[in-house]
């Protein structure tokens, strides 16, 4: 088990945790969830043990193992890949290795014997030879072959490091997981396969992800950061949204029938004070007013942008034709002879394993590139506005967000603009920052404004939610569910992709599915 008591941390004079006392059972999987700069990564860091809070105490029961995700892609470089997988279990691996040093030696003594017997023990007792076997269970569910193995980490992608750095931290039946968006860059059969792990995992699991499909599958308790501290809900986050905002509903409801109680109370009394008939009955409205109790609500860190394109005309009937499209990357065909129609109200995902064909499509088809070979058409009555995977090269400036947006605005009213990043949370100073010192998601953000402004009737967006909170997500997935438009998107979101999508194309070198369809009815799961 894992608990804290009295956990309190500030930054720059800002109180990020006060007093959190919360406590983490066995058999349990808890979300972490909170809006961005609320400190889910802080928390876990903190529980963890690589950060030390400046009040208050982590608390494992001893004996138990604690694995963590590991963020650092490089950490391992030199290590080949079953040997990564395996380094998630420090202790079993530092016996490895101790047992292997032993044997190689050339004068091998009764002590280096009575050790190395010691050492044997100590490793049949954690299933030191099941070990490889467990690592390559681990890596075949998340669609790492074993061909790999043998590979040094230096030789993977970054996506194929991802899946081994996860199969390190779920290696060895930890007591603890502290996973910390454990399905960012996961395909979706991956991500499946970690559904699966995790509902049958037994021990304690805290998670922190924006997948709100993850969440639900396998979610037994919220874990909820705001207003500085961590408050714990059963079910999971579908069940914590539905009776969080009743709660706060309520709460607002019985607050405001304590205002109006109050003014009314006010008014009797200024009125009647004064009154010697009425007196009396003024002194019993005082005793009242004196004993009723207004809470000032606490600011919830929580805020939803206001997401909705709205196109300036209707596109015709034929909105895209894509013929014969190939096209070859570094030696390797990524897209090969790629053909299909876009029809007016389709809203299309494009999924694949590794993300680089549709990424690779989308950007040939905004002109960004040119195919090696076939040809794509745009009906005449079409607007696209596009969002990029790597939006990078929009921000390489000095701006401010203000002037940043006024170049893709109609409207260059200054009013009108800081009205607009208003409702995208750009409010006040927020709105006078650099573009080139904004985060991820704030690029997001503004990458979507400049979307809004466009009165498009086409989108084409590459992951569109990567590194926004879940109540942005959330925005945005409404904000596309009532567009009337048409939209081609890649995202690894299935709450994102079964809410939004009409149709599916499954693209792995050439397209191996096209189906109008939902997404759970492609997977099979309706």
């Amino acid at each position: 088990m894992i608990s804290t008591s009295n956990i309190g941390l500030s930054f720059g004079g800002q109180k990020l945790f006060d007093e959190v006392n919360i406590k983490f059972t066995p058999g349990n999987c808890y979300g972490l969830i909170g809006a961005n700069g609320a400190g889910k990564s802080t928390f876990v860091r903190i529980l963890s043990g690589d950060l030390e809070p400046q009040e208050g105490q982590v608390h494992i029961t001893p004996g138990e193992r604690l694995s963590v995700l590991k963020q650092d892609h490089f950490a391992f470089n030199e290590f080949s890949v079953i040997e990564t997988v395996m380094r998630g279990n420090e202790k079993l691996y530092k016996i490895m290795a101790a047992k292997d040093a032993i044997y190689a030696k050339e004068d091998f003594t009764d002590a280096d014997g009575i050790k190395a017997s010691e050492l044997e023990a100590d490793f049949a007792e954690m299933n030191g030879w099941e070990a490889e076997s467990e690592a390559g269970i681990l890596l075949a569910g998340l669609g790492i072959s074993n061909k790999y193995y043998d590979k040094k980490m230096h030789e993977l992608t970054g996506d194929e490091k991802i899946k081994i750095l996860l199969a390190q931290c779920l290696f060895g039946e930890p007591d603890i997981l502290l996973l910390d968006e454990p399905t960012n860059h996961l395909d979706i059969k991956a991500i499946q396969w970690l559904e699966d792990f995790l509902i049958n995992f037994d021990s304690t699991v805290i998670v922190v992800s924006h997948d709100r499909h993850f969440l639900n599958k396998v979610c037994t308790h919220i874990a909820d950061i705001d207003y500085k501290k961590v408050s714990i809900y059963m079910g999971n986050y579908d069940f914590w949204r539905t009776s969080s905002e009743l709660a706060a509903r309520l709460r607002g409801d019985q607050n405001k029938k304590a205002v109006d109680k109050a003014n009314d109370l006010k008014a009797f009394i200024q009125r009647f004070s004064a009154n010697a008939s009425k007196s009396k009955q003024a002194t019993s409205r005082q005793k009242q007013l004196e004993k009723l109790q207004i809470h000032q609500l606490p600011i919830t860190t929580r805020k939803y942008p206001f997401v909705h394109f709205d196109p300036d005309r209707e596109a015709g009937k034929d909105l895209l034709r894509v013929e014969g499209i190939t096209k070859t990357l570094d030696g390797v065909k990524v897209l090969d002879n790629i053909s299909f129609t876009i029809i007016k109200g389709d809203k299309v995902v494009f999924i694949n394993d590794n993300d680089l064909a549709t990424s690779t499509l989308f950007k040939i088809l905004m002109g960004e590139i040119q195919p090696d070979a076939g040809s794509f058409t745009w009906g005449v009555t079409t607007t696209q506005a596009y969002f990029p995977k790597d939006n990078t090269k929009y921000f390489d400036n000095n701006e401010t967000i203000v002037d940043w947006l006024r170049g893709y605005s109609k409207d260059p009213d200054e009013n009108f603009i800081r009205g607009f990043l208003g409702r995208m949370l750009f409010s006040g100073e927020e709105a006078l920052k650099k573009t080139k010192v904004l985060s991820g998601g704030e690029k997001v953000r503004c990458m979507l404004s400049k979307m809004m402004l466009s009165g498009a009737n086409v989108l084409v967006m590459d992951g569109p939610t990567n590194h926004l909170d879940l109540e942005s997500i959330t925005a945005v997935n409404d904000g596309l569910t009532r567009f009337k438009g048409t939209v081609l998107f890649a995202s690894h979101d299935h709450e994102f992709i079964q809410t939004v999508a009409n149709r599916v194309i499954d693209i792995d070198v050439k397209i191996k599915t096209d189906e109008h369809t939902t997404f759970d009815a492609y997977l099979g799961l309706n």
